[in-house]
């Protein structure tokens, strides 16, 4: 829907709330489902409302829990019963520079100064802390907007005594509270108001009148980035940047102008529009987006442009090249296959609106954020908020070489008549072992991320992670893959509960789920083997598995028939329970190599 993409059409949002929700759930009728806790230093019905239509479009149900006005700081402290009973998945503190109890003033003494900084800050840690031991759950927090008036003009922002100081060094306190703390995330709403308008963000008249933190108007720009943030923590991050090149990477044709004559690099302000384009694109690989190409063009043309003396991006930083006169959704159709990723996956950057909407069109998951003049790129991109990070972990910094690898792998298939042969081919060594203190955030990760090969679809946090492994009645594992092209990092994830050995010692598998990139190269049947002989050796007679139907894992609903299990229950809602006798369980991985 065009009212989600950057600039947001807020009237339609705003006014046609029940018309878009009900689009949503049309076009989703499986979304994930949600308890999200709003404590508001203001009135928050709009937030919540706007907030709710900006995860459904990620596929994400809330149910909302709102605090009384103004009670976020009572209700996090002392709790109500329907606050406890309501189990949160997600709390947002929605507090702003109102929510300040005491600002310094001009005949502030400089120790007083900073002891009223400490009481504040204090007062917002105690609450973090009290909401972390009662609800174990992601905490996000606004940090502080600044006041449309400065008291002392320029001298407020390095004045202690100025609020504008004040605020900043609260900030600053805020941030370095979430560096130091898993689960604990900051909305910027001190960037969203200077990028609205400071002045318009704050208008007087919404608070004085309703009570509301910013204007009207802000409040889906303010549930788009809370919006953003959630989405990222359950794993509905894009995940690939898919460009055009002909005056999207470049100004100019380069089959008509030549090399030479399309606008890269210092020399013209074109040029350096394009440039700075680049390398934002550039940028994005370091937070684990990678890059592939979906042009029209012959491909000397293509790779000509890309190695350009003053191109940033060079033919190397992209992980599949498609340039040729094919329609680009079948090209973009290929590059999802050859990296083993869904449609959804993709944002779809081209300057051409036809191009766009037949993407679009033929491919609904695929993001196709409008691209209004060069210079307006980036904001269009960095504003849709496809790649929030909240989590960013080491295999995230190696996607590029990683997909790199897959794109090699499924070039190389194509050489082998027997797919067998090609799989040996890949020489690879798995790394199967009970979770580990240095792997924890990926597998957290993982849980968050993986939606396809999922099957019941439980999201951990690394408190949960660490818990499982620390437990004496789980058998946990993760698994690496290596294989001639590259390391695959951690790729897949089992954990197993006993519940009670009254049940025929059966372990319950209550995790199971796989990275996608290696998909189809026998890790499920590494980890099943060795589950198999971990749970067997340590006295279990049967494995019990489930699997929880989602809009996107459909792919493993008949997982466990494959391995001989049989199916001992199912519900009307499609959830089914499989069991397995250990003793019929016959090791069924040739062709990798297990390292214990």
């Amino acid at each position: 829907m065009d009212c989600f993409n950057y600039p947001l059409d807020t009237e339609t949002l705003l006014r046609k709330k029940r018309r878009l929700r009900k689009e949503l759930l049309a076009q989703n009728p499986h979304p994930l489902q949600k308890r999200i806790a709003i404590l508001g230093g203001s009135t928050t019905n709009e937030v919540a409302d706007q907030l709710g239509l900006f995860l459904l479009q990620y596929g994400i149900q809330a149910e909302f829990y709102q605090s009384e006005y103004g009670q976020y700081w009572q209700d996090a402290m002392f709790g109500t019963p329907e606050l406890d009973g309501f189990h949160p998945d997600v709390i947002y503190i929605h507090t702003n520079w109102r929510n300040i109890i005491n600002f310094p003033t001009t005949a502030t003494p400089q120790a007083e100064i900073d002891a009223l900084l400490e009481s504040e800050y204090a007062r917002f840690e105690s609450m973090w802390q009290a909401l972390s031991q009662k609800f174990s759950c992601p905490v996000i927090q606004n940090n502080f907007d600044r006041p449309n008036y400065r008291l002392m003009g320029n001298r407020d922002i390095w004045d202690p005594h100025g609020r504008s100081n004040y605020l900043s060094r609260l900030n600053q306190r805020f941030y370095a509270y979430a560096a130091a703390h898993e689960d604990f995330y900051i909305n910027d709403i001190d960037y969203l108001s200077a990028d609205y308008g400071l002045t318009a963000w704050g208008d007087a008249f919404f608070w004085h009148m309703y009570k509301y933190a910013m204007c009207l108007d802000a409040i889906p720009s303010l549930a788009n980035s809370v919006a953003n943030i959630i989405k990222s923590l359950y794993g509905r991050n894009k995940k690939a940047l898919v460009l055009d090149l002909d005056n999207t990477l470049w100004g100019g044709i380069v089959g008509d102008d030549g090399v030479d004559g399309i606008a890269i690099g210092p020399e013209v302000p074109e040029g350096q529009v394009y440039a700075e384009f680049q390398s934002y694109c550039k940028a994005l690989q370091t937070i684990g987006v990678v890059l592939a190409v979906d042009s029209k063009n012959d491909e000397a043309n293509a790779l000509a442009g890309l190695n350009h003396p003053d191109s940033v991006l060079h033919p190397d930083d992209f992980v599949c090249i498609k340039a040729n006169w094919d329609p680009k959704d079948q090209n973009l159709k290929a590059i999802a296959a050859e990296l083993s990723l869904g449609a959804d996956s993709f944002v779809f950057a081209d300057d051409n609106p036809a191009e766009r909407a037949i993407v679009a069109a033929q491919l609904p998951g695929v993001a196709t954020p409008v691209l209004d003049g060069a210079e307006n790129y980036i904001k269009m991109l960095d504003h849709g908020g496809y790649f929030e990070t909240t989590i960013l972990s080491g295999d995230d910094l190696k996607k590029t070489a990683q997909y790199h690898a897959r794109a090699q792998a499924a070039q190389a298939q194509a050489a082998f008549a027997d797919y067998g042969q090609y799989l040996d081919s890949l020489e690879m060594t798995a790394t199967i072992r009970p979770f580990e203190a240095v792997y924890m955030q990926r597998i957290a990760q993982l849980t968050n991320k993986s939606n396809q090969f999922n099957l019941t679809t439980l999201r951990c946090t690394e408190d949960d992670i660490r818990s499982m492994a620390e437990k004496p009645d789980w058998i946990t594992l993760y698994g690496k893959l290596v294989d001639k092209f590259a390391d695959n990092g951690v790729v897949t994830v089992v954990a197993g509960q006993v519940a009670g050995r009254a049940e025929g010692q059966a372990l319950h598998l209550r995790l199971w789920l796989m990275s996608c990139r290696v998909l189809k190269r026998g890790m499920e049947d590494a980890m099943m083997d060795t589950l198999a002989a971990k749970a067997a050796a340590a006295g279990y007679t049967a494995l019990e598995g489930y699997y929880y139907p989602t809009a996107k894992n459909a792919m493993v609903r008949e997982f466990y028939a494959g391995y001989g299990f049989e199916k001992t229950a199912e519900d009307a809602d499609g959830n089914t329970t499989w069991r397995l006798d250990l003793a019929a369980y016959n090791p069924r991985c040739p062709h990798i190599k297990i390292e214990t």
